[in-house]
């Protein structure tokens, strides 16, 4: 890298370099939330002042804006604050097992993670068809004039979706996502910025995420679907056996081996219902441990799909 004798980078990409450099080791959407407010900010005032050269303006910029270290480090103090203020409170950690295996009801992230498990059948549906028909029509196009447009337009709503699902992976499943686009466009011209977009491995990665998205919706909301109605139906199974006492119903069994019948009226007993109900809750809590890890590992790989700082560690 080229610098003058003071250190100060004599070109944007040199002062962006020194930015990657000083944030090493910070979160990946912390350098590309940052390296986006840089380039941003240091070509606006290239463009302000069109007769002044790169050197010149970052020699001025520099005690104004901040020298990359000087950056670096105000993002950090800033992303401490930021992640305290925006985390939910958590529930006091609790030393037996007992107290952890169940203290998982209290913990917001639980109900958050619940709850996009829930949502991604829908964002899986919309997110596919929105690929697979921006693909389809992308190719099919191509041979005509409204091809190129057509395609910059796709890939550029590939980018904004891509910052949507981030915002709600991080507000859901509480992992760090970035809240700038990938890149700077300012200052390019039109083909450099089609060419960026294409060159950029995150555009094919976002569009390989939001495909996926469709069969890991389909699991994740048949999984929670599933375990939740029948973790609810055992743990009712003693209000269950009341209103069929009330209402005079009773189960016979009178086909089948008599080991299967035997059961079948053990469990249609009060000690049976009861025994149910003991295992719904555990499942149901088991439930929430599972969809609560389940949130994390796909938080942790929406962000290695998402992020453009993770290419760069």
């Amino acid at each position: 890298m080229t610098t003058d004798s003071t250190g100060t980078p004599r070109t944007i990409a040199e002062y962006l370099d020194q930015l990657r450099a000083a944030l090493r080791g910070a979160d990946p959407a912390l350098i590309q939330d940052a390296l986006y407010d840089a380039e941003e900010h240091l070509r606006a005032e290239l463009a302000e002042q069109p007769g002044r050269s790169e050197a010149d303006m970052l020699a001025r910029v520099v005690g104004s804006y901040g020298a990359p270290e000087e950056v670096a480090e105000i993002y950090r103090d800033q992303e401490v604050k930021i992640q305290r203020a925006m985390r939910p409170p958590l529930p006091p950690k609790r030393r037996s097992t007992v107290g952890r295996f169940f203290g998982v009801a209290a913990d917001p992230r639980t109900y958050s993670a619940l709850f996009y498990m829930l949502l991604s059948l829908a964002t899986g549906v919309f997110y596919f068809a929105w690929a697979t028909t921006g693909i389809s029509l992308s190719f099919g196009l191509a041979v005509l004039i409204i091809g190129i447009p057509f395609i910059v337009l796709f890939f550029g709503s590939v980018r904004v979706l891509s910052l949507v699902e981030g915002r709600m992976v991080e507000s859901m499943l509480g992992v760090r996502m970035p809240r700038r686009p990938s890149f700077s466009t300012r200052g390019m011209s039109l083909w450099k910025r089609i060419g960026t977009m294409f060159s950029d491995p995150r555009s094919w990665s976002t569009l390989f995420y939001m495909l996926m998205m469709l069969p890991l919706g389909i699991v994740y909301f048949t999984f929670t679907v599933t375990l939740i109605a029948v973790s609810l139906a055992f743990t009712l199974a003693p209000l269950i056996k009341l209103v069929a006492v009330a209402s005079g119903i009773h189960d016979t069994c009178d086909d089948g081996p008599a080991w299967v019948c035997n059961g079948v009226l053990w469990l249609d007993g009060w000690p049976g219902s009861f025994v149910l109900c003991i295992l719904g809750v555990l499942l149901l809590f088991t439930t929430l441990h599972i969809v609560r890890g389940l949130g994390h590992m796909h938080g942790l790989m929406a962000k290695h799909l998402l992020v453009t700082g993770t290419a760069k560690e």
